[in-house]
This record gives structure tokens, sequence and C-alpha cells, in this order.
């Protein structure tokens, strides 16, 4: 039997064509007796280090290849004849291959992308060395032209290239699949090879790895082109030989062609390519004037030093900057340090907003004292080490936040200041998860799509979720696999498919800077507008380059555009000045009011806010600490002990000045290293690789770690050695293990603390600013742009409609209210609002709707964006009403337009004035104004939201009274809560069971959001005629939020009238304790009489009291307003009428 080897492979990264799994594919080559095998996906190069470390891992050699696509003339020619591209299997002989290779697949993609990524002959002519060349399957170009009877012009091509690449660098690739394409060009190519001498190479195109796999194969297929099992595109495969084939399989195809499979092995021996991991391969920070680093980094982190401690820094200070300096210098990363220093220094020279800090590196002093980070690590107990030891493996890596609108201002300086050609961004997959698997495999299985809905809805919400762990966790899932042969077929196929990479992005924030071009790296490719590289990020670390994660925070936008509009009244302010220590902002978040501030929005963190009654920063960092899986669950421990110190408790006293900031527990990941080294003595470095085990669950290190804590080694003492029983080292140990998988970066904790409490400093003193700039922030999503309108009414600050004479782009603080921004009103881009402001600044107010379109005729003014004015309500206050507008404004803007166009061609006034002659002020139509109704529907359908008043308005204060949640509440309620709501009908549509009921599917809306709801066949029928359009409802039902979104199904709807009698019949009843609030109060019902009925219930006595009055009060929310000032609303409620 000749020796085989497989040189022509393709992996699951030939996207939803490959479907050869790296991590399965080894152990099918050793299973078919071979010792190599080769990569060679089509255009790219995506998995070559995953798939090269997955065969030196299991003992098998690694060909580095890839199957290119040739373009039938230049690769700059892109025209509909230029799509016919061949294919031509390259293979690396060695590394001056592979950096060609590099250079041919990042061009083909970077400049000869049409459909596929396209090389050309310039590209081989220029980059052939070290590259071993196959001719192609059925799809090349020798292959094509046998099958069109062309063997000459065949030849000749054959020929070509085999002078290109060189005496046995060019080989003619035959292969047998059992067509009979494959026999006519099988004969072709060996009349060409014994005409020419050009040696054969025998190749199976391998596209999945077991012949029972090529339906998964025809799936993927189906998936790409949205084709279906049962009329699938024609590019799928055509039999079920395109698998990896054994040895004898292939000698038993090529019986005739021995040293075609002889070649195969010598190729593959031939290919050395080795690949070296974990060198650092970082750029050099240059500088004009700077021409020894280390002593400029000295000389930044000494200057540093002094501005942020002072003349006379503490010995701490001192001590710990030497320290880490010469770890940075010793371990070479003082140019990292550098150019870090220097992109953050750019953006806060050009004020862009940069965070205090995240992740580990905010534990450095040297990034503190040179600005790279706001945290300070000394007042904060921040540890270095958990950054940067000289026992750490891997680089380190520093993390910046930049405001949103500012970050690719930075990514253009550091593209500017390295070489365009010296930074990419990096790509990312998009891989195939549980539910995604699911739906993709139905549309190709042609099931219904209910079915498809159904079965991947009772998978579990968590995004990391296998669908082996679903069947395990969810009854649901496995009750639909057991009954229906259809759902088990499709999780069959699903679970299979699932982990594939279904198509490549850019990463959100990934940078690589690289010393050389990053071509001769790493191959590149282009993303929409973005150069990206082939490889991940964890490819690119382990290949020692240096990458960078350039984040952009809303909230560092909002802060920055708050600070301004604060100082517009208060030019002394800036966020940077604000006090630490601000008690009223610590009495706003210990009664849960967090919404809008910073990581604290969230339901269940409020209520810890509510318990643990933060007083300082460092709670707050100890709040976002704990409020993840896993340290979640010592929460009521933290709080108890916190609130009593007799619970606290500590395993050994020297666990004491560790854990006594956080009341005895384990929080930190940094309390993990210091445990390990105050009771074991380890190094930090060491520590940090026992945490970083723990975290990753490696038991087997983790156990081998376990017998050191204790007792020790020729490194460290031991926890035994320093008075600690093994009994107590055992526990300790086993309490860590449990927590480090868990525990927080405090580092990263302490810098979003920091975020966070200017975030609630803001929202506290300057609510006005602050809110404003919050829905700029979420302008384009209008949900929780509804949240925060209505956060900012219930804090007594009403949002204005838009007003063309006072409105900005954004929201902005408008004396007691807040100004509707014009560029949430849909039909305005960005341009035409700048243009429109920058007149109304320069020239004054516009005094009428003819005067704006004057104003602007010049302008990008369309009709669409002028009537959207006027819907909005933007005109309303300049004498005529909405109809009268809407009848008149297309005339206006014709008139407008020509008189603009008359001053353009030098049409001028009769007098030969600078003016043309200003048009008679037009009159309006004699036309009422829209109903309430309509205007308010005008309103919604520009912008989303009601403006100048809502359905539910009159309403409002009832639903607080009686205890009712928003819609915002509803969706953060837990599955299966009973909820009552009062809403609108934003959209009904019905639905016809597969039975032939009928149910129906309701859209739900408030004034904080929207909310599906559905009405099963048993109620429909009784309420449907309830369910028209804007209608008011009072619904009843449970939430459902197994599916990771929440809906109401729904129990029972009741009419607005409905609602009307049912508050009719209540009566309002305040919790007071003394005789002179309830005099206020009676006082206050008599400003606004009504006839809702009021009483008292005496907390001291316990006893209804009702006035001797007849009168009632009115509900409303102005009443509520100034009940407020007099008792918490928490007191206060519509309760059923006493007899």
């Amino acid at each position: 039997m000749e020796p085989f080897v497989h040189l022509h492979v393709h992996t699951e990264y030939s996207l939803l064509d490959g479907a050869c799994r790296i991590d399965r594919m080894m152990e099918r080559v050793r299973e078919n007796g071979q010792t190599a095998i080769a990569i060679t996906d089509h255009g790219v190069m995506y998995g070559a280090i995953v798939f090269y470390q997955a065969a030196k891992a299991a003992g098998i050699h690694p060909v580095i290849g890839c199957e290119i696509y040739m373009a039938p003339r230049s690769r700059f020619d892109k025209t509909p004849t230029d799509r016919s591209s061949y294919h031509l299997t390259l293979l690396c002989e060695n590394m001056q291959g592979y950096q060609n290779l590099l250079q041919i697949v990042s061009k083909a993609s970077i400049e000869g992308f049409y459909g596929k990524p396209r090389a050309d002959r310039d590209l081989l002519e220029q980059h052939h060395a070290g590259l071993i060349a196959l001719s192609g399957c059925m799809n090349g170009e020798i292959a094509r032209l046998l099958l069109n009877d062309q063997y000459e012009a065949a030849k000749q091509a054959a020929l070509r290239d085999a002078k290109l690449f060189g005496e046995g660098h060019y080989y003619l690739e035959i292969q047998n699949h059992g067509m009979k394409e494959d026999l006519q060009i099988l004969h072709g190519i060996r009349r060409l090879s014994a005409e020419t001498g050009i040696p054969l190479a025998a190749t199976n195109d391998a596209h999945y790895l077991t012949q029972q796999d090529a339906e998964l194969q025809k799936l993927l297929v189906c998936i790409q082109t949205g084709t279906s099992m049962s009329a699938p595109s024609a590019m799928v495969l055509p039999n079920d030989q395109f698998y990896l084939k054994s040895t004898a399989e292939m000698n038993a195809l090529f019986a005739d062609y021995p040293e075609a499979l002889r070649n195969t092995a010598e190729i593959a021996q031939r290919c050395q390519v080795e690949f070296e991991f974990g060198k650092i391969r970082l750029p050099r920070y240059r500088a004009e004037g700077v021409t020894d680093t280390a002593q400029y980094f000295r000389q930044l982190c000494e200057e540093g030093l002094h501005r942020r401690y002072g003349a006379q820094p503490s010995e701490e200070a001192v001590q710990r900057l030497e320290y880490e300096y010469d770890v940075i210098a010793r371990m070479g990363y003082i140019d990292y340090y550098l150019i870090v220093w220097d992109f953050v220094h750019y953006a806060k020279k050009h004020d862009i907003p940069v965070g205090p800090g995240r992740g580990s590196g905010a534990g450095s002093l040297c990034a503190y004292c040179i600005g790279i980070t706001d945290i300070d690590p000394l007042k904060n107990g921040l540890l270095f080490e958990r950054f940067l030891n000289p026992e750490r493996v891997s680089m380190p890596d520093f993390d910046i936040d930049f405001c949103i609108e500012g970050r690719q201002r930075v990514i253009d300086y550091v593209t500017r200041r390295y070489g365009e050609d010296h930074v990419a961004q990096i790509i990312a997959f998009d891989t195939l998860k549980a539910r995604a698997a699911v739906r993709d495999t139905g549309r190709a299985l042609d099931l219904p799509y209910a079915l498809c809905d159904k079965t991947a809805k009772a998978i579990p919400s968590d995004f990391r979720i296998t669908l082996k762990r679903a069947l395990e966790e969810s009854e649901d899932l496995r009750k639909l696999r057991d009954e229906d042969p259809q759902v088990r077929r499709l999780l069959e196929l699903a679970i299979r498919l699932e982990g594939m990479p279904r198509h490549a992005s850019t990463h959100a924030a990934g940078v690589v800077i690289s010393a050389v071009p990053v071509a001769e790296q790493v191959p590149l490719q282009r993303n929409d507008d973005a150069i990206v590289t082939q490889y991940t990020m964890t490819v690119l670390e382990q290949l020692g380059l240096l990458k960078m994660d350039f984040l952009g925070l809303r909230n560092l936008t909002v802060i920055r555009e708050t600070e301004r509009n604060i100082q517009k009244r208060k030019p002394e302010f800036t966020v940077a000045g604000i006090p630490e220590d601000d008690p009223a902002v610590f009495r706003m978040l210990s009664k849960g009011d967090s919404i809008g501030v910073f990581q604290m929005e969230s339901d269940g963190l409020r209520r810890v806010l509510v318990q643990m009654q933060p007083t300082c920063i460092p709670d707050l960092t100890a709040v976002i600490s704990l409020y993840r899986p896993g340290p979640m669950d010592s929460i009521p421990q933290y709080l108890e002990a916190r609130r009593d110190p007799e619970k606290v408790h500590y395993d050994h006293p020297l666990l004491e000045p560790i854990l006594k900031e956080t009341f005895g527990c384990i929080v930190y990941q940094e309390q993990v290293m210091e445990i390990c080294r105050s009771l074991a003595g380890y190094s930090y470095g060491r520590a940090d690789l026992v945490r970083r085990a723990m975290a990753k669950k490696k038991h087997d290190v983790m156990e081998k770690e376990r017998a050191v804590f204790v007792s020790g080694n020729e490194a460290c003492c031991g926890a035994v050695a320093n008075g600690v029983p093994a009994e107590v080292a055992n526990a300790i140990f086993d309490r860590m293990a449990a927590f480090a998988s868990y525990a927080f970066n405090k580092s990263h904790a302490a810098a979003y603390a920091r975020v966070a409490y200017e975030t609630a400093y803001l929202k506290c003193r300057f609510p006005h600013e602050y809110f404003a700039a919050l829905m700029t922030s979420v302008i384009s999503y209008t949900p929780k742009l509804m949240e925060y309108i209505a956060l900012s009414e219930a804090n007594g600050i009403k949002v204005l409609k838009p007003d063309i004479n006072t409105s900005q782009a954004g929201f902005s603080a408008a004396g007691d209210g807040i100004r509707f921004g014009l560029l949430a009103i849909r039909g305005l881009g960005s341009h035409i609002i700048r243009q429109l402001v920058q007149e109304r600044e320069t020239n004054g107010k516009y005094r009428s709707l003819q005067d704006f379109c004057e104003r602007n005729a010049g302008a990008e003014l369309n009709k669409r964006a002028v009537e959207s004015l006027i819907r909005a309500g933007a005109f309303d206050g300049l004498g005529w009403n909405r109809r009268q507008m809407i009848f008149a404004y297309e005339q206006i803007l014709s008139a407008a337009a020509n008189q603009s166009r008359s001053v353009i061609s030098g049409q001028l006034s009769l007098f030969g004035g600078d003016m043309a002659e200003e048009a008679p002020a037009m009159q309006p139509e004699d036309v009422p104004e829209y109903d309430e109704q309509a205007l308010l529907q005008m309103e919604k359908e520009v912008t989303g939201l009601y403006l100048s008043g809502h359905p539910l308005s009159r309403w409002r204060a009832h639903c607080q009274l009686l205890r009712m949640p928003e819609i915002a509440d509803a969706r953060r309620m837990k599955h299966n809560t009973a909820v009552s709501l009062l809403c609108l009908v934003k959209e009904a549509r019905q639905h016809i069971t597969k039975k032939g009921d009928k149910m129906c599917y309701l859209t739900l809306e408030d004034f904080t959001g929207t909310l599906e709801c559905l009405v099963f066949q048993s109620l429909y029928p009784s309420v449907q005629k309830l369910l028209l359009p804007d209608a008011v409802l009072y619904v009843n039902g449970k939430i459902s939020a197994k599916d990771g979104e929440a809906r109401l199904f729904c129990d029972g709807i009741m009419s607005e009238q409905s609602f009307a009698d049912l508050t009719a019949s209540k009566q309002l009843c305040c919790k007071v304790s003394d005789a002179e609030l309830m005099q206020k109060i009676a006082a206050l019902c008599k400003r606004f009489p009504g006839n809702t009925p009021y009483c008292f219930w005496q907390t001291v006595s316990r006893k209804y009291l009702r006035t001797k009055t007849e009168n009632g009060v009115e509900i409303s929310s102005r009443f509520l307003k100034c009940l407020s000032e007099l008792l918490p609303l928490s007191n206060c409620a519509l309760i059923d009428r006493k007899r």
C-alpha cells in the first residue's frame, strides 16, 4: 500500500461549506492510518493556527495551505465577466512560502474581492517562492479546460505554472469522487503528465470527516444559500464521496497512479512551517527627541508621582513605583506602557473622554502616575501583580474605555502614528449558538416556523448554553424531542452543527499594532471599510502581537455631555472636581433610585443597594463585584455581617486583614491572591497562576496546588508552617476554589465604581442636564428613551415637546424641564439639523413657518423634514395651528425655493440692492386645529412617542396609588409573576391555531415601553371587540420570561370605562402617625376637590379615621406631587371603601 496524505481539506473555516471540524479532525486522521494533513480553506486562512496547534497536540504533521480563487484577468478587473474565478491549491513549503501566502491571501481580499477574494497572475509572479502548487479540483483552470475539450490550452497553462513555481513545486492534481467529469479530467491529466513530465498528486476534495457527514455539509450549504434540503442549491456536492478517506480507500481509487499517492506524502514531508508562540513582538515607541525610552518612561513616572501625591510622596508610593518600574523594564514592557500612554494622552489632549480604568491595569501605580488610569491603586488597595508579575506568561492587557463619539478618532490617530500597514482591526466569528443552530436547521429542513420557534424558545436563554445541556435542564425541550419525531431529527442535526462559525465580523474593540507591516505576520481581509486580521484575538495574542481593546462606553459620552451643559450656567464646574463623599448621592442610591446610573439599573442590584445603604465609593465597588453569578449567593452573609460586626467570621486570624473590608467574604480575585501569599507564602506571580487555574476549573492543577498550599514545597512554606491547621487550610482552599471562578477583579470594579458614582452624582445634583444627556445617548432606541422620559417625569422633570426656536440636536435642559431633541424626529438628518440650528444662532429665532423655510431654502431642506417638524409640534408656538401648516407647507417651501434660486441666479431687486425682494407674509386658511387624539397620533408617528400629552396621563396617579407597575417594571419581573397593567393597544394580530381556533398577539404600550401579550383562544372571543388600535385597556395576566424575552400571558382584559368604574369604587387612604399631619393632608385635599373619598390609617391607634366632610379629592399627578411633600407616597394607596 502506498502512503497517502490529504492535501485538499476544507475545515469549518470554509464558512458554511466545509464541515471538517478541526477539534475532531486529528482523531479521524489517525483512524485513517495517516500521519499528516493539510488545511486548504476557500480563499482564507482563518483556521491555520488553530489547525496547526491541534495537529501538533495530536502528533500529526500539519501542512499549511489555501485553495485560492484566481481572477480570469487582473484582480482589479471587476465586471460581470470577471466572476468566473478558478481554483488553485497552494501549500507552504517553508516560512518564506507562508509569508508569500499571507501576501497573496491578504491582497486577494483587500484588492481583488469581487464576490470572492481573488488573486491573479501578478500576485503569483511576485509571491510564489516557497510555495508548492497543485492544479486544483474540478473548478481549477486545468480541469475546466479539459472538460471543455481544450487540451492544448490546458497543456500550455500547466507548462506556464510549472515554469512559474519551478521544478518540484507544481503538481497536477487528480481526484475521483465517482463522477464522470472526474474520469474525463483524470484521463486528460494523465496524458498531460506523460507529455510534460509534470508529476501527479492525488487528493480528495474533503469537505467533511466521514461519509455519514455528507448530510451535515449539505445542511451547511443550504443555510449559506437560503435553500432547503428538499430543494437545495446547485452548490451542494453531488454525492457522499467528499470526505476524509482512509489510505486504503485512496489506494483503491488510485491503484493505477501509485506515484500520485506517494507524492502526497513526499509533499507533506517537504512542508515544514514552524510557528513560535509566546514570544512578544512589541513595536518600539518612537517620539521626537526621545532616544532612550526607559529613561523617558522613568521621567514620566516620577513627574506623575509628584503630580498625584505631592512634592513629598509617601515611602510606600516611592517604593511601589520603583518596584513596578523594575518589573516592567525587566519584562520588556516599557514600550507597551508608552504606546498606551501615547494614545490615551492624545485622547485627553483632544477632549475625548477616557475611562478611569478597566480591568487589572488599574492596579498599576505607574499607569496611574503617567495618566493611563485615574484610580489610585494605593488608596483602593489594588494589586499590581494581578496585572503584571515576573511569572506571568501571557501579555498584560490594558483595555481602555473611550467616549463612543471619540473612539474612532483615537483609532485613526494610532493608524496615522504607526502607519496604515502597521495597524489593523481584528476579526471575530459569530458561531452557531444553540438557538441559532435550531432555527437555521429548521429553515433548511422546511419545518414550520411555529415548531422551530417553539423549540428554540424551549432552550434556556443563557447565551453559553449548549443543546446537550439545554436538554438536561429544560423539561419542555425534552418533551418536544420525545413526542415529535420532527423535533428529534431537528435537534440531532442542530447538535452536529452547533458551535461552527457562521460568518466573520469585526471585533467591537480589538486593534492590533505591529512592529512590521501586519500582512507580514498574519493574513488580512477587508470587512466593510475596515482592514481586519484573519486570525482572532486569541491567536494574535499567542503569536505575540500587540493587541489593544479600544472600547466605546456610552456613559462616558453622557458624562461629558452633562458636564458641557452644566458649564453653560456654571463655567467652573468639572466632573473631576466633584466630591467623592456627597451624602445626598448615597441617600439617593440607598433608596434604590439608580435607574440611569452606570452598572446599577437592574432591579436586583437596586434591591441590594436598599439593603446595603452604601456610604462611600468602596461600598459601590463591593456591590458591583457581589451582584454577579456566584458571589451573589454570599450577598445575605455580606449584608448581615455588615450590619452586625458580631456576625463576621474568619476561618483563621491571618484572613482578617485580607477579608476585613468585605466582612469576611471572598469577593475579589485579589483576595484569593493575598490569601495564597499571606497564608502559604506564595509569590504574587504563583498566586496569580493558582487564581487562574481555579477560575478555569483546572481540577488537576488545583489538586496539585492544594498540597502545596497546605504543606508547601521548595518555593513556599505552606499554610501549616504558618500556624494554620491542615484541616482549616484545606477548608480555606476549598472556599477559594469555589469563589475563584466567580470572584471579581477589584481593579476593574474600583474603576467602574468611580464611573457609577460620577453618574449618580450628576443624576442627584444636576438631574436636568443629566437626564437630557442620558436621553440623547439612547435617542435612536425608542424603548429605552421612553423609559428614561418616564423616569425623568417621575422625578418631576417634564420633557417638553420640540420647539424649532429652542430645541438642539439632542435633548437639552430648559428651565424646569428638558427640551425634546430634533434628532429624535424621523426624517431629519444630523446635517440639516446642524444647518437650521446654526442659522437660528446666527440670525435669530424663526418668526414663522414661512420665515423658517425662506431662511433654510438653500440648505438640504425637503418636504419630509418640514412635515415631520410640523407633526412633532416644533412650530406650535409660531401662530398657526398644525392643520393650517399641513395645508400650506408645500406651497411655502416651493415659494422659498424659487426665491432662493432667484438670488443665486443674480435676479436681485428692482433697485439693485443686495437682498432679494422679501416675499409677502402668507395668510393661513381659516381651518380648526386637529382634535387632541389626532395631534397625539401625529407626534407618535414621527417620534415614536406622545409628546404634548398621553392617553394614559389621566390615569397615571391612580395607577401609582393602586401600586400597578409600568411595562418597564413588568419586563424585569420573574417568570410566572402575576401582574396588572394599564396600557394602550399598539398593534393587534389575529392568529388561527392548528385546530382552527382564533387567538391574538397584542403589542401593548405605556409611558415606559412595549410588551407582547398573548390572548389565548379561551379569552379572545369575549374581548375581541375591545382590542382596537390605541384603545386603553386594563390587562391582567402572568409574565412569561422563559425564553429571555418577557411576554404577558393574558388572563383578563377590561375596557377603560371598566377601569374607571373600578377606581370609582376606591378611596384614598393615608398612613399617618399624628393629628397635625392629618390636618395638613385634609387641607391639601380641599385644594383639589373631587369625587374620591379619603381616610386615614392611624398607626398608633391602628384604626381607620374618616373626615366629617362629604367632599372627596381629585386624584391627579399635581395632587400626588403636593401629597409627596407631606409624606412618602409609599404610605398612600387607593383601597376598597370602608363601610
